[in-house]
Formats: structure tokens, sequence, C-alpha cells
């Protein structure tokens, strides 16, 4: 069987950035994700495609089946009309207008997508919603990545109910949030407070969390990877 093309896109960094990396090499630039987000891709009977930063987003639309929005450092808060609150994690302005044009070819074209962490809150502000910049309590980056830190409630007539119940307990990386929800999305998953950890489109295949299913201890099961090749297959003539 032919395995859907998962299209997922890393951070810009400079090689020099990693330690132990020879002096004539420290200027050139590198793609780089973490390997857990193509195991899961690959897990769930998908093929993961790099996606560089200098790509034209036609030609990803035109050619992957699915797309994983991954993590990494904020979205440029200006791409939603606010100025900067915290330096914790600069923007990376290339990423984003890649990111986001990615998004605009997968509303137009139904192609299946997955936001994960940062993803989710590119999706959040391509729909034109808006962004907590720092919420310290849920950045546990003290702690092993697959630690289970706080239970997720989860809505039953949801994708995400479907995936995992009625709630989950989920690890947690991130220093921002959803603030205001885009147009055209519902909540789909709340924290004991009430924030906003996951959503979907309302009509398209479109789904994110703010939690990493793919560190957690689950991943080669994780639901949410199978839905998205499932989609991705269920979109083809």
């Amino acid at each position: 069987m032919v395995k859907p093309m998962v299209g997922l896109v890393g951070r810009r960094r400079r090689f020099g950035d990693l330690a132990g990396t020879p002096d004539a090499l420290a200027g050139l630039d590198i793609d780089l994700y973490f390997a857990d987000y193509t195991r899961g891709v690959i897990e769930a009977g998908g093929f993961p495609v790099h996606v560089p930063i200098d790509v034209d987003p036609a030609d990803v639309i035109e050619r992957c089946d699915a797309l994983l929005l991954a993590g990494g450092t904020d979205v440029d808060p200006g791409r939603y009309g606010r100025a900067p609150e915290t330096d914790l994690f600069l923007p990376e302005a290339e990423r984003d207008t890649l990111e986001l044009a990615l998004m605009d070819g997968a509303v137009e074209h139904g192609i299946p997508t997955l936001g994960i962490c940062r993803g989710l809150q590119v999706v959040n502000v391509h729909g034109g919603g808006t962004l907590e910049q720092h919420v310290p309590e849920h950045a546990r980056y003290d702690l092993d990545p697959a630690t289970e830190i706080h239970t997720v409630r989860l809505a039953s007539d949801s994708r995400l109910g479907s995936f995992y119940g009625e709630s989950i307990t989920v690890n947690s990386l991130h220093h921002q949030m959803i603030e205001h929800l885009a147009d055209d999305y519902r909540a789909t998953a709340w924290d004991d407070s009430g924030r906003v950890e996951g959503a979907e489109h309302e009509s398209l295949p479109i789904v994110g969390v703010q939690w990493h299913p793919e560190m957690m201890r689950g991943r080669s099961t994780d639901p949410i990877f199978g839905w998205l090749i499932d989609a991705a297959v269920a979109s083809w003539p």
C-alpha cells in the first residue's frame, strides 16, 4: 500500500548553534525538528517528508497528502496585532511565513492538518485568533518531556473526544496558549483553569493540541497520528 506523505516543517538554525561543530561550517543554515514527530507519522503508517524553510508552499500543497505543524519558537505577535510581551523564544519570520502560507493551502484544499504545540498556535493565528504570550506554569522544561503533568478535559462530540474519551493526562512544554479562538474553530480540550488545550476546525480536517503526543510514552499507538494518516488516505480520489 502506498503511504500518504506528511509534510513537516522544522526550525531554521545555524550549524554553529550545535556543540562541537567545525568553525568553518558554523555559519551554515540547518533545518531541524525532533525525530519524535517523524516516528509518530511512521508508526501510524505515513511517510514523513521534510519541508525546507525556502520551499514554495504551493509545491508542498500540491504534493503532500497531509501536514504536521510541529512545536518550536513563538509566533510573531505582530501576526495577530500585538506587541511582544516576552523574548523567551524569539520568532522566526521565515517559518511563520511558510507555515501560514501552508495553512492557506490546507484551508483552500481541505488538506488534513495536525498542529502540535506551536502548530496549534499557528492554526489559531492563521484563522484570526490571538495568543496568551506567557503562561510559565505550563512550561515544564525541568522534567522529562514524557512526564504527565495535568489532565485535559475533552468534548465528547469532538474528534479529540473520540480519540481519548472524557479526559487525558498530558505532558506540558509550552509557555504560550490560545487567548481568543479563531473563527470557524471550536475548542474541544481544556485544562483545569479553562484554558484551551485543543481545537478543531468546524468543517475541515484540521486538529490542534497544545501538548506533545509525539513525546509521550504512548506515541506508537496514539490515535491522533492514526487520524492524520486515515484522513490523508480518505482524501485520495
